[in-house]
């Protein structure tokens, strides 16, 4: 028997450590002399208050809902790939690739062969971690730590050196051509008679981050395959009884982990920049680890978490912009939000367990 219900699991210990994480961030930003109160209204107006915030916070959890699926995807395996970073800077690769060099007559077509590049070039950067575990036991978080770093080598390289424009000075390609641009979320909204900003980067990669969420719900939860990955997660020795090979589940599981981090690039590099520049992932594979564990590895939590995550990005820069307050200090509460969400979880889950279960016996 559970020791809490669903609910208290999904909803109420993600609430109360956001309520902690909020508490003690009021607390440092008084400790600073500034109004916790004011700068969280100027947080929720930047990132909420108007189509041009909504829009920024937006084009940030599209990025965190794909690298936020990757990671949830390699815990249902028990898994911890931290090489989300190295795979969507891969994964822009891909993208470049496919738009500079075939002449796509539609940016629907495109996108559809971008994803696809992307998704391959992130799958195949986690398939050499996923074959040193599985065949040679070598521990996935070390490995695909150490890949982040090969990877940004890999892309610094190739841009420089092969990709760079004659005369160029910045390591980035050249703009892709006018038919590959993705439509932004103005253009998509402008046929309904919703006026969104035209100068906010969120584009039509949203939709398909949603979708994407929507695919691995079905493979986790509705396939014979995610009942495969969940059941190996749960137990090594009980799936091995049921004849699941682990070698099996841990390729295929990093390689979709892999694959989702990827496409991330259809959205910063495809969408926003319209051309591949060094260090474009800023830091969202990382950050995809903390929306997946405060998303409980549910594509619906990570989509909640996604999408906190991007008014803390959006909130926290105008903070930054219009007060007195440290950039420093935003990543400072970011890092408060993932504490409490993440790694201190069980100071939280531990009363709660027993105040539920000390209920269910009074009942009893």
């Amino acid at each position: 028997m559970d020791k809490m219900p669903k609910w208290a699991d999904v909803v109420l210990i993600p609430l109360i450590s956001l309520v902690l994480a909020a508490i003690l961030s009021a607390l440092v930003i008084l400790a600073i002399g500034e109004d916790p109160v004011a700068a969280v209204k100027m947080m929720v107006t930047g990132a909420l208050g108007s189509t041009y915030g909504w829009g920024y916070t937006l084009y940030y959890a599209t990025n965190f809902l794909f690298t936020g699926l990757a990671v949830a995807v390699a815990f249902h395996a028990r898994m911890f790939n931290i090489g989300g970073e190295g795979q969507a800077m891969l994964g822009g690769l891909g993208v470049a690739l496919v738009c500079l060099y075939i002449p796509w007559p539609h940016w629907s077509i495109a996108l559809i062969f971008a994803a696809l590049g992307a998704a391959l070039f992130g799958a195949a950067w986690a398939a050499i971690p996923a074959y040193l575990q599985a065949k040679r036991g070598s521990h996935i978080v070390i490995t695909t730590i150490m890949f982040n770093f090969i990877a940004a080598a890999v892309l610094n390289y190739v841009l420089v050196n092969v990709l760079k424009p004659a005369g160029a000075m910045d390591p980035a390609t050249a703009r892709f051509v006018e038919t590959v641009h993705l439509p932004s979320l103005h253009e998509l909204l402008a046929p309904f008679g919703i006026n969104f900003s035209k100068s906010a980067p969120a584009n039509v990669s949203l939709l398909v981050a949603v979708a994407a969420c929507f695919a691995v719900w079905l493979l986790i939860w509705r396939t014979r395959l995610g009942y495969e990955i969940r059941a190996y997660g749960h137990s090594e020795s009980g799936a091995l009884y049921a004849g699941i090979s682990p070698v099996k589940i841990t390729m295929i599981a990093m390689l979709i982990s892999g694959g989702l981090a990827g496409m991330m690039a259809i959205n910063n590099v495809m969408g926003e920049a319209e051309r591949l520049v060094l260090n474009s992932t800023e830091g969202a594979g990382f950050i995809g680890i903390a929306v997946a564990l405060m998303g409980r590895s549910h594509p619906f939590g990570v989509f909640l978490a996604a999408i906190l995550f991007g008014f803390l990005y959006q909130g926290g820069a105008e903070l930054a912009l219009w007060t007195s307050i440290p950039r420093e200090l935003i990543v400072v509460i970011q890092a408060l939000v993932i504490l409490f969400t993440g790694a201190l979880d069980n100071m939280v889950r531990m009363p709660l367990e027993k105040l539920f279960l000390a209920a269910r016996k009074e009942k009893a």
